[in-house]
This record gives C-alpha cells, structure tokens and sequence, in this order.
C-alpha cells in the first residue's frame, strides 16, 4: 500500500523589503492562486498570473483568503517584517500558525536606523498607525530613543508640534532645544529623503505620506533614579505640602493603578503621587490638577528633573477644569480647597466599574465628611488609619511623630 501525504494549501506571507521581491519570494509566490496586498506591493507581481486583490477593507480580504485557501496557495505580501507591527499578528490569530509561511525582509525600523546610523537594540517602539494617542510626548519621550510608526492624521509634523507644545508648557527649554527628530520618507524608492533637525524645525515641515519617525532625547536629570521609593528630600515641594513618604506608599497600593489609563491627582501639591505613579506605570497617563502657582510650578520641576513626561500639569480648580480631562480610572485626592462634595460628585460618576477614588484625610472633617459623601455617591467605602513614628538606631535625636491619617478608598 503506497501513503500520497496531500499538502494543505499555505498562507505565505512575504515581506517586501526595499530592494523588492527575493528569488526565493517570487518563487513561492508564483505558485499562489491569490495574491493580497496594497497596490505598492501588488504592482510588484502584476505579472504572475494569480488573481490580485486589494488588502483593504480588511474583513472582506480575510473572507477572500479563507475561501481562496480551500483550492491553494495564498500568498500576502506586507513591508519589512510582517511580525512586528504588521499584518502578520492578525493573519496568526484568523488561520493559526500551522499553515502560515512567513518570509519576512528587514523590518523598516532596521531600514530606517541603518540609515540614519542609530543602534536600535535599546529603541522604545510605538504604534500610532490608525490610533488615537492620549497624550502622544508621555509615549514619545517613554525612552531616550523612540521609533514612532506613524499615519495620515499622526504625521511626523503634528506630533513634533505636541511635543513643542508639551516642552514649553512644562518649562523644559534645554529638552526642547536638545530633541532630534529623524523621519525617512519613501524607504527604497526613488523618492526616498531622509530629515534630521528640531523639533521646531520638523513641526513646520511637510513630509510624504510613506514615513516612519525616530525622536531623541538627552536622558532626565535623575532618570536613572529609584523606580519606586523617591523621598521627601528629593522632590521639590513648598512649606512640608508633601505625601509623606510612607502615605505615599501606602496610597499608591489603595490606587491599584492600571499600566494604562487615565490618573487624576487632583490637589497635587507637589505631584509626588503623580511622579510615583507615572515612574511605576509608564503607560499610565496623570493629569496633576492644582490652583496655587506655586504647586504648578513644583509639579513641572519635578516633572523636568524625574523625567515623568507621562505627567500632564494642570493650573486650575478641579471643579472648573475635571469636564476638559478624559474620563479617569483612577482618582487620588489630596487637596481639595474646601470643595470636597463636589469634587466627589463629580469624579464619581465618571469612574469605570472597577475603578477607585482614594482620599487621605487629616483633619476630623475630612474623615467624617468623605466616605458619606462616596457612599452616597455609589462608591464601596474602606479606610486605613495610619500613625507613622520616624527613629534612627541609634537613637541620636528624639523620634518624630507624624501627623495621623486617614486612608479613604471607593471601589466604584
């Protein structure tokens, strides 16, 4: 008895480098009764013989592959390597890696920094291609090199101009004078231009449509600082208006932050929680709210100095400005100048289940008055007194007793 094993159709997936097709490439697509790409890819094989189809909409060129791969080959060509970042993440999830062939060429990141001689094995990578970004410069400046895909909407020109914007309104001159913008327009083609300069000077460029984007930065004055665990002493603040050191800690543990999302820290003082909060979650979007100059100039010091570009500050009181801030999955109070119900009123219902609101009370008013006001507003309730005592070993000078406080935590 002679066994014939039938090979099952495959979906080959090529990625087009910059030089074009490979001869092993062209040789697997040959074989192919269906090929799907762009038409910058499908102008490469317009000459073999299988029948062409358009990438985009995605959902119905799926169909078309399911239903072409029952009678053969198909074969996807994509840019670079179409694992990273590409089409070949959706491709593994719709038909399974088992028939999924993948030939991929240089990614366009590696293209891109060959080009402008950058070493790439320590680059930050973003996606901006058909997102929407919260607060682009806390994901562009994340790292001190970040290779930015970018789209018709998040070109090369709008995001230097946000973070032009975002450098000026926290007072980091030297960063702003010191970021480099690098953008390869055209990879491979004979349109290809390269651009280094400012970001002044990319803001007010126009650049093709076909672009990746790299932004440089020099690193934050104490950005090689503790991830978790910054004192009193090294954040600027005013006259003791700071989150003690062990409140803090505390406070970020009743947050339960998210690695993504939205933090409100209204009443921000300093912006401790914020700094502490933007250096353990990187992802994590702060919007530090507070009325006194004096804060909002220690919130952008410490900004500047920790690095915590994921921090957005505020001027204003929390009542007039919580309606122009994107709704939050996590709210810290820490001042709220008397206004407290309404702050609570108004965080409350803009809170996603699951979501919490935290409150630390040291006067008898505040304790009394906050969890009423949550509960009534919907919120679970649970607080955490804390009496925090300061000693040395030796004991070379008397203890320190700090003030109590009360830890309020709503679990919406």
């Amino acid at each position: 008895m002679t066994c014939l094993l039938v090979q099952r159709p495959r979906l080959i997936l090529i990625g087009v480098g910059c030089r074009g097709l490979t001869g092993e490439q062209a040789g697997m697509l040959g074989r192919c009764r269906l090929m799907v790409g762009d038409p910058r890819h499908l102008a490469l094989v317009e000459k073999m013989a299988a029948e062409k189809l358009a990438i985009t909409p995605l959902a119905p060129a799926l169909e078309r592959i399911r239903l072409a791969l029952a009678n053969g080959d198909v074969g996807v060509l994509a840019s670079g390597d179409p694992l990273f970042f590409g089409i070949g993440r959706r491709l593994l999830k719709e038909f399974g890696e088992a028939r999924l062939v993948v030939l991929p060429a240089l990614s366009t990141m590696q293209e891109a920094c060959a080009r402008f001689k950058l070493p790439w094995d320590d680059l930050e990578t973003v996606s901006l291609h058909g997102r929407k970004a919260l607060h682009a410069p806390g994901l562009l400046l994340a790292g001190e090199k970040t290779f930015v895909f970018t789209d018709r909407h998040n070109t090369p020109a709008h995001l230097a101009r946000q973070l032009v914007d975002y450098l000026e309104l926290i007072g980091a001159d030297d960063l702003l004078a010191r970021c480099r913008v690098h953008v390869a327009e055209n990879l491979g083609t004979e349109a290809e231009r390269l651009f280094s300069g400012t970001l002044l000077e990319a803001a007010g460029q126009d650049f093709a449509e076909l672009n990746v984007l790299i932004v440089t930065r020099p690193g934050a004055e104490d950005g090689n600082g503790p991830v978790f665990g910054i004192t009193e002493e090294e954040i600027a603040h005013s006259r003791g208006l700071i989150t003690k050191d062990e409140v803090r800690a505390v406070t970020l543990h009743a947050l339960r932050l998210p690695s993504t999302g939205v933090l409100w820290d209204l009443g921000a003082g300093s912006g401790s929680i914020s700094v502490a909060a933007a250096r353990l979650h990187p992802g994590l979007t702060v919007f530090a709210v507070d009325c006194t100059a004096e804060a909002f100039a220690n919130v952008k010091r410490n900004i500047r100095r920790f690095g915590c570009y994921n921090v957005v500050p505020v001027l204003g009181e929390a009542t007039a400005v919580l309606s122009t801030l994107p709704d939050p999955d996590r709210v810290f109070i820490g001042g709220s100048g008397g206004r407290l119900g309404e702050i609570i009123a108004q965080t409350a219902g803009r809170l996603p289940a699951g979501g919490r609101l935290v409150i630390n009370g040291i006067t008898g008013k505040t304790v009394a008055e906050a969890p009423e006001c949550m509960a009534a507003h919907g919120l679970r309730v649970e607080l955490t007194r804390m009496q925090i005592e300061r000693t040395t070993y030796p004991e070379t000078e008397p203890g320190k007793v700090l003030n109590p406080i009360t830890v309020m935590t709503g679990r919406k």
